[in-house]
């Protein structure tokens, strides 16, 4: 059984940076795609950024326009965890945030129908 259990959420100022987790349990293979998705009240649900399991940077990592050059999305295979490095947040960048699985190559822009697995999200607030 997969599982995935966000972490890092939290409140911050404008310009300010978070750091989430996403450990996956059960999610283990050798080619396989994670995604971070955000959703705001009465928005929807969308990614934010996404990383396959091999190739270079430049062809294995999504960012949404919005967020390039602000956040990095890493994982770590020997732990199973894929993080998202927040930073210069802004107010727009506030909501929930959902890790998301699955095994195989996602494609880019990633949607929520490409991933099979998502975590319960955690909180994250950006005042001014």
């Amino acid at each position: 059984q997969v599982q995935l259990v966000e972490s890092g959420g939290g409140s911050v100022q404008v310009g300010g940076s978070l750091r989430l987790s996403c450990a996956a349990s059960g999610f283990t293979g050798s080619s396989n795609s994670m995604g971070w998705f955000r959703q705001a009240p009465g928005n929807q649900r969308e990614g934010v950024a996404a990383i396959r399991s091999g190739g270079l940077d430049s062809s294995r990592i999504y960012y949404k326009d919005s967020v390039k050059g602000r956040f990095i999305i890493s994982r770590d295979n020997t732990k199973n965890t894929v993080y998202l490095q927040m930073n210069s947040l802004k107010p727009e960048d506030t909501g929930m945030y959902y890790c998301a699985a699955l095994r195989g190559r996602v494609s880019f822009p990633p949607t929520t129908e490409d991933f099979s697995f998502w975590g319960q999200g955690t909180q994250v607030t950006v005042s001014s």
